[in-house]
């Protein structure tokens, strides 16, 4: 194709869209009563307007009446005098002409949506001339990859909130977001102001999942992690649907779960799901051992769940980047509650970094899960894997240290947790008869206080909160039915879960 004759030649000769006559007709509506404000005020602000004069004078309307001042003709007349910038306005003969360009107050909203609406199409013609232009290589710095992650950025903030996104914050609104989160706790069940994990003693330690934070979740091989961060992403789902599905039978969630299983399969992570569902052996279900009976509890449990709000993505070695591209999209599709990892230490950096070593990769890996929360709103979990020091002491229950590229992990997360099971140890330190040479005696005295230790330890997990930033750090005991890989809650009055 030609470039002249290409749909792309000449974007920058068009006019760009715009309304000056419902700028008008809006400010016109505001100083002939100031409650239509009301009706903008949520989502309309000065720079949305084409005409940098009528911007200017909305910004005025607005200070005064959210100071509780009138905003009039005559007002603002005085105030532009008493400023030197009245004529920079257009003069006392332009504030009367927005008074009759007013149509109707009542129609203020849908002026304010219309200015809204050409704002946010001019912003979209330049989100595509840059497209255009790095396309086409004014910055070299940039690969094809990295390009596509710039647009989406672009768009997710123009879509997430109106471009407006950063900046400060003030106190008051900071507060009322407070006021807000200690309200949900006090209205919900069992105090929870967060995303429940679907673990009573999990959400009354730690008040439920909150936005913005980064939860790292961490053992050795064989406690049980990705078990339970399947525990709590299906406990988050179920959430989220009942909530849905609370004055509407057939509601459908307005946000999803996200899991990224770099180390699982997507099948093999949903056959666990069902596993822990159905409560039959996933080993049994990957070999076939299982009756017709079993079988049909198996399809029934997956209809049961196939409408679950949660979203698998089993791409290995994931790039920072793509995770962090790919949440955005979701959000925006689907919305977004939880986003959980499996692994950190299977991810890679964002393409084109190259860190000078591990501990540096790890860093920049926290740092970007981190600021994906934060950017997002959601709770990130990510699982992590511990050192082999752990095998080296007589104590294996895990500490801080133990965290592999242990620094940046511990310093970029909101909550460490540490997952722990007695029993795998234990099952270990079996006593064997040829051990003690003989000494029958020895033998069976060994073997009867290693079997009370297993009867204590058994079916029980330890959830360690090594540390917490908003909270009490703790031991938090748990079920955990080795067969299934489930957990749950663990009820030590009466020996006996909870679901």
């Amino acid at each position: 194709m030609n470039t002249i004759d290409s749909p792309l030649f000449g974007i920058s000769q068009r006019i760009p869209p715009s309304n000056q006559q419902a700028e008008q007709a809006l400010l016109g509506a505001l100083l002939a009563n100031n409650k239509a404000y009301e009706r903008v005020s949520e989502f309309l602000a000065a720079e949305h307007f084409v005409d940098p004069i009528n911007g200017r004078i909305y910004q005025a309307i607005s200070r005064r009446v959210e100071a509780g001042q009138l905003a009039d003709a005559v007002t603002l007349k005085a105030e532009f005098e008493h400023t030197g910038v009245l004529d920079e306005v257009g003069g006392t003969a332009y504030l009367t002409q927005l008074l009759t360009a007013m149509v109707g107050i009542i129609n203020a909203g849908d002026y304010g949506r219309a200015v809204l609406d050409t704002w946010l199409r001019r912003q979209l013609i330049d989100i595509g001339e840059n497209v255009v232009n790095n396309a086409f290589g004014a910055d070299a710095e940039l690969d094809a990859p990295q390009q596509i992650e710039a647009a989406e950025q672009s768009l997710f903030d123009l879509a997430a909130d109106g471009g407006t996104s950063g900046g400060f914050i003030t106190f008051e609104r900071a507060l009322t977001d407070a006021i807000l989160g200690a309200e949900r706790a006090f209205r919900r069940a069992g105090s929870v102001s967060g995303l429940t994990s679907g673990l009573r003693d999990l959400d009354s330690k730690m008040g439920g999942m909150h936005p913005s934070d980064l939860l790292i979740l961490a053992g050795r091989p064989g406690m049980g992690k990705t078990a339970l961060a399947t525990k709590i992403a299906f406990g988050a789902a179920k959430a989220l649907q009942a909530e849905a599905r609370l004055n509407d039978p057939n509601g459908v969630a307005k946000k999803t779960v996200a899991i990224f299983s770099l180390e699982m399969s997507a099948e093999q992570l949903a056959t666990r799901l069902l596993s822990e569902e159905a409560r039959i052996s996933g080993d049994r279900i990957r070999r076939g051992d299982i009756g017709q009976k079993d079988f049909d509890k198996f399809v029934q449990v997956s209809r049961e769940i196939a409408s679950l709000p949660i979203q698998i993505d089993d791409t290995p070695a994931i790039t920072m980047s793509a995770l962090r591209t790919r949440c955005r999209r979701l959000k925006r599709t689907k919305g977004l509650a939880l986003v959980i990892i499996d692994y950190l230490q299977l991810m890679r950096p964002a393409a084109g970094t190259k860190p000078e070593n591990r501990v540096l990769e790890i860093s920049m890996i926290t740092q970007g899960l981190k600021a994906l929360a934060k950017e997002l709103a959601v709770p990130v979990m990510a699982l992590s894997q511990l050192s082999r020091q752990v095998e080296n002491r007589e104590d294996k229950r895990p500490q801080l240290s133990d965290l592999r590229e242990s620094g940046s992990i511990e310093q970029d997360a909101d909550a460490v947790m540490f997952v722990y099971r007695d029993e795998y140890y234990l099952e270990q330190k079996m006593p064997k008869e040829v051990a003690f040479d003989g000494g029958a005696e020895k033998f069976h005295a060994s073997m009867d206080e290693w079997q009370k230790k297993m009867t204590s330890a058994h079916n029980r997990a330890d959830l360690i909160i090594a540390k917490q930033r908003h909270g009490p750090t703790g031991s938090i005991p748990l079920l955990f039915e080795a067969e299934f890989t489930r957990f749950g809650d663990l009820d030590l009055a009466h020996s006996e879960y909870v679901e």
